[in-house]
């Protein structure tokens, strides 16, 4: 007797269980209760009860049962491969974080400037902080009450006389002191970007074409530099909060998502070869520069909450500087974001670029000229002159 044939003569007279037991034994098979009533249910519950097996060739029952264990392997496989992806993942991750610390590290300790000369002589380093240039923002005489107008016309004007501003500061600056090294600080905001509509509305150029315009002026810049000097460039670079490709602020992933730092990268692959320039992009929100025995800590400063309260910037900035030196201790903070040059001894804010605008207007911010700030840095006494390029 056939297994179909036995199973239609005693399906309700035993339990799915009982059968399964009963059919086990006699055929060799390794059935369980619910397999079989499934097996039942799929080939023969249309059959005629107690007769011969309706001839449409239904599959046989050692194929049925080859069927569910191609199954059962499929699946089990399908689980080793995912906990294989999730080790894979998790092993990913822990690389990444590493990397991380590494990078952090090497922004620590890879560039140093070290004196050359001995202590009786002078010797200094020029600081320069560029930042929130806003190059494709149009910004009408008529939004400002005639104090400000910018456009792409006027900030390629100001980025020429930004560079030869700093050269011609840093050869006055060398006529007392020896001076072989730039610190051109790069801190982000270079183009407005799209993440706000009404920005989005008055610029001359989309976030690409903008972030093209803006590096080519940068490159010119240091070539200028490098043309016309002796001087090494050390480049430390930060991603302004404007120019991303995510509406809301990233911080965990705010590189990932930065035009600015892309371009960075472009212009440190454009000047590899040449050994006078060192490009140092951050890949932590601060990053750490040793300037003989001071330290420099740049960022862009979007890190920071200023509500507009009274002292002004000051006492926001006094206290983050300070929780950031429970980790690691700086001389100097160095930051852009709030369009407004301020040097409050342990920190310096950068101006703007692009200067007064409707924005500014608008929210009853005090008038500053367009300007962006240089300093210098003296090996026996730190700190010694800080002063803003202004601009028309």
């Amino acid at each position: 007797m056939s297994i179909d044939k036995y199973l239609l003569e005693n399906v309700g007279q035993l339990s799915w269980h009982s059968l399964a037991t009963e059919i086990n034994s006699l055929y060799k098979t390794s059935y369980n209760g619910e397999s079989l009533r499934g097996y039942y249910r799929r080939t023969l519950q249309n059959t005629q009860q107690g007769g011969s097996v309706k001839k449409k060739s239904p599959p046989k029952v050692e194929d049925t049962l080859q069927r569910d264990r191609k199954v059962e392997r499929l699946t089990e496989s399908e689980h080793a491969t995912k906990r294989k992806y999730e080790d894979a993942k998790a092993q990913l991750e822990h690389v990444e974080r590493e990397r991380d610390a590494l990078v952090e590290i090497q922004d620590y300790e890879e560039c140093k400037i070290s004196p050359k000369l001995s202590s009786g002589k002078s010797e200094s380093t020029v600081v320069v902080l560029a930042s929130d240039w806003h190059i494709e923002e149009d910004v009408q005489l008529a939004a400002t009450n005639g104090l400000n107008e910018y456009n792409l016309v006027i900030a390629k004007a100001r980025a020429t006389q930004f560079f030869q501003g700093v050269l011609r500061l840093t050869q006055i600056f060398q006529k007392d002191t020896r001076i072989d090294t730039m610190v051109l600080a790069l801190l982000g905001d270079f183009i407005s970007g799209s993440i706000h509509e009404d920005i989005a509305e008055n610029t001359s150029l989309g976030p690409t074409k903008a972030l093209v315009f803006v590096e080519g002026l940068l490159i010119s810049g240091i070539q200028f530099i490098l043309d016309n000097s002796k001087l090494n460039l050390v480049i430390p670079c930060h991603s302004g909060n404007h120019g991303r490709a995510t509406k809301e602020q990233r911080f965990a992933t705010e590189n990932e998502n930065s035009f600015e730092y892309y371009m960075y990268h472009v212009m440190a692959q454009h000047f590899s070869g040449n050994k006078r320039v060192k490009f140092m992009i951050s890949e932590s929100y601060v990053s750490y520069l040793p300037v003989y025995d001071k330290v420099i800590r740049f960022h862009h400063g979007h890190g920071m909450r200023y509500g507009g309260g009274v002292g002004g910037l000051f006492v926001p900035a006094y206290k983050a500087v300070a929780r950031w030196n429970d980790g690691r201790r700086a001389d100097v903070d160095c930051f852009g974001h709030f369009h407004q040059f301020r040097d409050g001894g342990s920190f310096i804010c950068n101006g703007s670029m692009i200067g007064y605008n409707a924005y500014a207007v608008s929210k009853g911010f005090s008038f500053e000229v367009p300007q962006q700030v240089v300093f210098v840095i003296e090996k026996n006494r730190g700190r010694t002159f800080s002063a803003p390029i202004k601009f028309k």
